[in-house]
This record gives structure tokens, sequence and C-alpha cells, in this order.
């Protein structure tokens, strides 16, 4: 059938609208119709070529939700009419790291930038008007209106679910509520440092909250931000992490923040030395953000790193396990326990998906979402 999607022809570049073909779906797939896509900063990535894909065109967008349009042959499990979340991470179930409960490193996650199946390099479920192939980012391309998925990349959810608000669940609220939760580990009485409060940042604040830390630090340039962090909650509020540094160290009696999650958009190696320096002795360092994949090197003492033994880690998806984990945070939603209303600042058709990320880029909102 046909559809139509914002498209990366290649990098750098800016997203086109325009017609696509897409297959019908096989077994072990879905063709979805889209409810809303929120615009996660690594689709900007990928415009700007930070995060390059395996094949260009490239259709894209990862965090969605939708409506199941149709079921390929041998599929159980999906019935017309289900509403599912995306995890942008395919969760095969039966490799190594899903079966140790670390989904967010299944095998299939080699995949994601191929833009092919996740079980199939050679294989494309979209097409140009000519019949040439077109990526899906992440094998979901969320920013068409209609598209054919892999099971392994869907989460049935209830069929009361509100999708526009849902749809965040498919990557930052996961990524950065996990950050703070999972890979941080933050505890009660923490004092925790989150560096860079877009949606992922915000969820950050929201996980180090609902884990009892009793500082929560955010860091952002802008003032809109910084404002909208107290909501998602940050204790406190600063421009940049040397200021973080000097007022982690006044509420810990001199030591330093427990955790420090930086979620920049852009993230440099300077922002790396820089937050972590804001980490006390024995504490840890959460890098959730992306730059881009050429630069490399952190400028981080050795000695300093071995005397006071501080970790250094990263965290795809915020260590979920998304066919668990976006169903509980829903509830947590259902419960108000967890913000996502409030993260939507502005929604946009996808026709205006280029001013989303204009916006996104100077910093007018926490999260922008596609309503089809």
């Amino acid at each position: 059938m046909k559809t139509r999607g914002a498209v990366i022809r290649q990098a750098p570049g800016t997203y086109e609208i325009t017609d696509l073909h897409i297959d019908d779906p096989r077994e072990g797939e879905l063709r979805v119709r889209m409810v809303a896509s929120g615009m996660c900063h690594s689709d900007d990535h990928v415009a700007t070529g930070d995060l390059p894909m395996g094949t260009y065109p490239v259709a894209g967008g990862h965090e969605g939700a939708g409506i199941v349009d149709a079921i390929g042959p041998g599929t159980p499990g999906f019935a017309v009419g289900d509403k599912v979340v995306f995890s942008f991470v395919p969760v095969c179930g039966r490799c190594r790291w899903c079966a140790t409960g670390h989904q967010n490193l299944c095998d299939l996650g080699a995949t994601v930038g191929t833009g092919a199946r996740p079980t199939d390099p050679t294989s494309f479920r979209i097409h140009l008007e000519d019949g040439s192939p077109v990526g899906q980012m992440c094998g979901v391309s969320a920013f068409c209106e209609y598209t054919t998925i892999s099971v392994y990349s869907a989460v049935k959810v209830p069929d009361d679910t509100p999708l526009e608000q849902a749809c965040l669940l498919a990557c930052c609220v996961g990524t950065g509520w996990g950050a703070a939760v999972y890979s941080g580990g933050v505890r009660p009485g923490d004092t925790v440092v989150v560096a860079g409060v877009g949606g992922v940042g915000a969820n950050a604040l929201q996980g180090a909250a609902h884990a009892g830390a009793t500082h929560v630090i955010a860091v952002d340039p802008v003032a809109l931000k910084r404002d909208t962090a107290m909501l998602f909650g940050a204790t406190h509020a600063v421009e940049d992490l040397k200021q973080a540094r000097l007022l982690a160290k006044s509420l810990t009696h001199g030591l330093g923040a427990d955790v420090t999650i930086v979620t920049i958009g852009v993230v440099k190696s300077e922002h790396i030395q820089q937050a972590y320096a804001t980490v006390r002795r024995q504490g840890t360092l959460v890098l959730s953000g992306a730059g881009s994949t050429q630069d490399v090197g952190l400028a981080i003492p050795f000695g300093n790193l071995m005397m006071t033994e501080k970790t250094i880690k990263g965290s795809l998806f915020g260590s979920m396990n998304p066919t668990v984990d976006i169903p509980r945070m829903l509830d947590m939603y259902r419960q108000g326990r967890l913000k996502l209303d409030e993260l939507i600042t502005r929604r946009y058709s996808l026709d205006e998906i280029n001013r989303g990320y204009a916006d996104m880029r100077a910093g007018k909102i926490t999260r922008g979402v596609i309503c089809f």
C-alpha cells in the first residue's frame, strides 16, 4: 500500500515528506497505523549525520505508538485493532541478554542502524515509487502514516491507552527514568545531577525523584528548561556543570554527587570531563546522551579514576526490559506517579516535522509529538 513518510535522502540532510510504498506484513510482522510519534534528538542526529545509517534514503522515527492494521500469516499474539507501543531496540526474548533480563542489549539491537529487517539485513519493507529500498530507523520508521514492523519491536498495551502520551514510552521516558533507577542505581537520600533537561533528561529527573533522591540538580543553559525541571522532580536548577559541581559539594559536606547522568542532546568530550568532576568518590557517572559516532576519547585522568573508584558507564534505553517496563511505566502514569502529559510541549503534524526539530534545537520544547 502507499503511505506518506519523513525521509532523509542523504546525511547531512533535511526531512522530506514523500510518498512511499510499504509491503504487507510477512510472518512475524505487523502493519501499524501510526497515531503519534515523539520527536527524539536521535532522529535529528540521523539528519545531521552524527548517527549514520546503513541505508539511504531512510524513513525516520523510532519513538512511536499506533494501532495494528494488518497481521502477517502465522503471527499469533496480536489482533487487528490492538494498540502497540514500539521498542526501538527489538527484543527476541531468546538471546543471552534477553534471557538474563537485559532486553535493551538484545542481539537484534545490532541491526537497528541497517534499516533492514532485524533478522535479515538484505530485506526491506519500505520502498520509493521507483522500487528502491528505504531504510527504517530502528526497524520501525515512526515518522510514517503506516509502517510495517517486526513483532520484536511491538509491545501490546491496553485498549484504553492514550497513544499520544504512551508513544513517549517507546524511548525518552524509559531511557531517562531507567538511566537513574536502573543504570545509575539511585537510592533514597542520594544527591543526583542531571545534565540536559530535554525529553530524556526530564525523565531522568523523574526517575531520580521516584527513587528517593534528596537533592536532584538539573543542569541546562536554557531558562525555560530549568523552570520546567522543577515540575519533573528537580530540587535545584543551574546553568552549567561547573555550577552543579559546586552546588553538589555544598549540599554533601564537600563530597559531590552520588550519581550524575548526562542526557545532553549532543554530547562532547568536555561534557563528560565536567560531569566526571561532579561525582564523589565511588560515585557513578551515567552517559545516556548521544554525540557523533566519530568522536572518540575522554579527558579523564587515569590516576584519579583509580584513586577515587568512580564508575563511568553507558546506558542504552535506560537498561530497561521493554516488554516488562513499558506496561509498568504505563501503570505508573495511570496512578499519577509518572508524568507524561506534561512532557509534551507541542504537537505537530507530519508536514511540520522540520519546524518541530527547529524548535527543539532552539530550546523551545521539552518534547514535540507528531500526531497523525
